[in-house]
């Protein structure tokens, strides 16, 4: 496989994958953004520790969606991601998701 073949395939799954988050979006209340991935979920829990002055965060989610295209399978039951850095959490505004009508 040519380094142009590789890239082309990578483009076409990046593709599929922003079309199938299209797809799913709506479904979703949350986007939470970690600094290895990026999830949709309708549920989550997140704990800060400090153990010894080090700070994480504990996220867990249920039935959630997530971005990547080596994944076989992006919906997964049951997420748990231990981070030492930043997670963003945003709430999905639903007039944001709907397209203009026209």
């Amino acid at each position: 496989m040519s380094a142009e073949d590789l890239e082309k395939y990578e483009t076409e799954m990046e593709l599929k994958l922003y079309r199938e988050y299209r797809d799913v979006v709506g479904l979703f209340k949350y986007v939470i953004e970690t600094e290895r991935r990026f999830y949709l979920t309708n549920d989550y829990e997140m704990q800060v520790h400090s153990v010894q002055g080090e700070v994480f965060f504990e996220v867990s989610m249920a039935d959630a969606w997530v971005w990547d295209m080596y994944r076989p399978a992006r919906f997964v039951k049951q997420v748990r991601v231990l981070t030492f850095k930043d997670v963003n959490i945003e709430e999905l505004n639903k007039n944001d998701l709907e397209l203009p009508s026209g």
